[in-house]
């Protein structure tokens, strides 16, 4: 008589154990993330966050995002690097929700993957935990699903969402900007996590480029310039506005500077600003050139160099870039709030890149 073998999770391919073994790896690095008022540990249903630490506010106003990090993760399946896009996944969330004065306070992440490799779930996490701590915040749980058949054993997503507080009267937009404003742009550590479906077929599709070739321009390969993780300022905008008025920030993410910027101006005024302020990272031009990229299709694509923007009246502007200079922030004045003009509405872009 034969024996049959029945249906089992493992024979689907699902492995519990190396699930479990993730867990373990990971909750050293989730650990280090931990403010005072999260309560249990890593395992449970849900993470726990103490709201009576909210008590010290007026009307406190919880703001709340959620992103993930785009075509990126096919970079870091290919170089096999697992431990930098955390960083970027927080910086996509968390940096979101600081525009309006929020203070960050917590994040989940879930994490989709084809075959779990405990390490690399690990590696993922470590990122992610590091990511928090640079954002202030604490990752107080998530999930790990493993989907067989949908996902090829080394493909993997990744995906956030947070929760911050600001003071009613602290919040920050369009509603606090006034003309004569000072626009103040921080550098981006490079593409961060937009565009890359856009520089993925140009540089890797199109033109062949090699992830493991050196490029001069760099001083490192195409990989590691691609993987650059994503800036995160958090804490630094944070800073600003204790140190001095500030009427507004733009993070700068999908759809380029502009378009961004445009998102935090009222109807009545407009953004100019004046590109010879900044000179791009050599990537851009790359990315460009490469392609035969139109400008403006650059422009609405990738942050071309600016990840924030700060929009402070014109007389605090030295008190910011003070400011942020001695938190090791590349800033500069960028251009300026003004009337809207009887065909000008938003934020535009002038001049030449210096």
């Amino acid at each position: 008589m034969s024996e049959t073998t029945g249906a089992s999770y493992a024979a689907a391919g699902v492995d519990i154990e190396a699930g479990d073994r993730a867990v373990e790896l990971m909750k050293e690095w989730v650990k280090k993330t931990q403010r005072p008022e999260v309560l249990g540990g890593l395992g449970g249903f849900a993470g726990l966050f103490d709201a009576s630490a909210l008590k010290r506010y007026e009307r406190p106003l919880l703001a709340s995002a959620t992103d993930g990090v785009g075509t990126k993760v096919d970079l870091a399946r290919r170089l096999g690097v697992y431990d930098t896009i955390g960083h970027d996944l927080v910086a996509m969330v968390m940096d979101d929700i600081v525009v309006c004065g929020a203070e960050p306070l917590f994040m989940t992440d879930y994490i989709c993957v084809g075959k779990v490799h405990p390490e690399r779930v690990a590696a993922i996490v470590k990122g992610i935990a590091e990511g928090c701590v640079l954002a202030g915040c604490a990752l107080v749980g998530g999930e790990t699903a493993e989907h067989p058949g949908l996902l090829g054993e080394d493909d993997f997503d990744v995906a956030g969402a947070g929760t911050g507080v600001v003071e009613a009267d602290r919040l920050l937009g369009p509603d606090r900007i006034r003309e004569g404003d000072a626009v103040i742009a921080m550098a981006s550590s490079g593409l961060h996590s937009n565009g890359y479906s856009l520089v993925r077929h140009v540089l890797l599709e199109r033109a062949g480029l090699s992830l493991d070739a050196h490029v001069e321009d760099f001083g490192r390969t195409l990989g590691e310039e691609l993987l650059e993780p994503t800036k995160i300022y958090s804490l630094d905008c944070l800073a600003l506005t204790r140190t001095t008025e500030v009427h507004a920030f733009s993070h700068v993410t999908g759809g380029g500077l502009a378009a961004n910027l445009a998102r935090v101006i009222p109807d009545t005024l407009h953004a100019v600003v004046d590109r010879s302020t900044w000179t791009p990272a050599p990537v851009f031009g790359l990315v460009g050139r490469t392609g035969d990229v139109e400008r403006l299709e650059l422009e609405k694509t990738l942050n071309m160099g600016v990840g924030m923007i700060a929009i402070v009246p014109q007389e605090s502007a030295d008190a910011a870039l003070t400011t942020l200079a001695d938190r090791g922030v590349d800033a500069w004045v960028a251009g300026e709030i003004t009337a809207r003009g009887a065909h000008t509405a938003g934020a535009a872009l002038v001049g030449d890149h210096a």
